[in-house]
């Protein structure tokens, strides 16, 4: 009897010590092989991830980068940033008070949804008076302004201050005027001002190959558009390519040759056979042909006549000797200092 009670004590110490550890153990363990399926399905989950997010940072590098195409049926055309953007608009240069109201709630009737504006214009307060009388659903007009280079060193107020004057709720692209001193700071609070949803898309003007250069790698958010003077006289035949490649569209300013010009270009002998043949007006050809050359056009006018005549641009098309004629043209021409 002694006996037996001795080996059922040794029994139950038995299984104090083994039997119960096992128990703690196997939850243990358990943990522990869950942590190491979770660690062994990370490491084999997470190639997997990096790999989907390389394809997609791949993606959008090809969808900022690639070449924008223009839609001819929209008169549209889909910025790097996401932002579609009309294609023909009105320039507000020099239109001041109520003439620039009035031009630009002429522009808008005729079917315009571009309106060019900029803080050196000193019209941004009309422009928005003119955008939020006019009854067109503020999401269908595309504004642009710039910042000019007395603004730079304190561009985060002066952003507010263009939104204060135009008062339209938001800037569809807010532009840098020219290369200045500051440039790169202003470009940053311009950036900032999209995370902050002041603005949508922002860019350059009077940007060249040699300023990009420079430029560009000092950013984060690659330009939606560089806006510079294009005409047939001064075409710009090896910045274009150069903008476009990089995925940024391409505007021009004085498309009809700038003031004091003006009259020479619509006159050329060249350009006036075209419009005869097609029906239409030099200025008509004009603003054909940079479109068809992937470059938005905003010709400025008061003129009532003119803004509607800049619109009918969609209903004929240049044959390719056409826009060879107008491209043999250039001559390197500049009508403004920057």
């Amino acid at each position: 009897m002694k006996n037996a009670i001795i080996i059922l004590a040794i029994a139950i110490m038995s299984f104090s010590l083994f039997g119960c550890s096992s128990a703690d153990d196997s939850y243990e363990n358990s943990a522990s092989s869950t942590e190491m399926a979770d660690d062994y399905s990370v490491e084999k989950e997470a190639p997997l991830a990096e790999d989907a997010r390389q394809d997609k940072t791949e993606v959008n590098k090809e969808e900022q980068t690639m070449i924008r195409q223009f839609n001819f049926e929209t008169k549209t055309v889909t910025l790097n940033s996401g932002y579609e953007m009309p294609i023909n608009g009105l320039g507000t240069y020099s239109l001041l008070d109520q003439e620039c109201i009035d031009a630009v709630t002429t522009a808008l009737k005729e079917g315009v949804r571009l309106i060019d504006t900029a803080n050196m214009y000193h019209n941004e307060a009309e422009v928005g008076k003119a955008v939020r009388e006019s009854g067109v659903p503020r999401e269908e007009i595309f504004v642009t302004t710039k910042l000019y280079p007395n603004q730079y060193a304190d561009a985060a107020n002066s952003i507010d201050e263009a939104l204060d004057k135009l008062d339209i709720e938001y800037i569809d692209l807010l532009l840098l005027h020219h290369p200045g001193t500051n440039d790169v700071e202003a470009y940053k609070a311009m950036e900032q001002a999209v995370v902050d949803g002041k603005v949508r898309s922002i860019g350059l003007s009077n940007w060249y190959i040699k300023e990009l250069e420079t430029f560009l790698p000092q950013i984060t958010i690659t330009p939606a558009l560089i806006q510079n003077e294009i005409h047939p006289y001064y075409q710009e035949n090896d910045v274009i390519p150069y903008i476009q490649d990089l995925g940024i569209v391409v505007q021009g300013w004085y498309p009809l040759g700038g003031r004091g010009y003006t009259a020479e270009l619509l006159g050329d002998e060249v350009i006036s056979q075209i419009a005869k043949a097609h029906g239409k007006s030099s200025a008509q050809i004009i603003l054909r042909w940079n479109l068809q050359k992937g470059v938005i056009v905003i010709p400025g006018s008061s003129n009532p006549d003119h803004i509607k005549e800049n619109t009918e641009l969609y209903d004929f098309e240049l044959t390719d000797d056409e826009m060879e004629q107008i491209n043999a043209l250039n001559r390197d021409e500049k009508h403004d200092w920057y």
